[in-house]
């Protein structure tokens, strides 16, 4: 896998994480499996950022998560 594709594929997991941390609050139960979901993005985050050569910069990221959407479509 290429590390466009791993930093997205982190972006969607950590994004799903966030509804899973709303219900167990609101049920008033601990988090954890949520957490650890946003650790796993954020470790495969990190893991995109070094493989790729000169990194990310924050006005890249939109650029890259619709690029390997396209990617998928076509």
């Amino acid at each position: 896998m290429d590390a466009d594709l791993i930093l997205v594929i982190s972006m969607v997991v950590a994004a799903l994480s966030i509804p899973a941390m709303v219900s167990a609050y609101s049920e008033a139960r601990r988090p954890i499996a949520a957490f650890v979901t946003l650790i796993i993005a954020g470790g495969m985050a990190v893991h995109a950022v070094r493989t790729k050569p000169g990194g990310y910069s924050l006005a890249e990221i939109p650029e890259v998560f619709f690029s390997v959407l396209a990617r998928f479509i076509s």
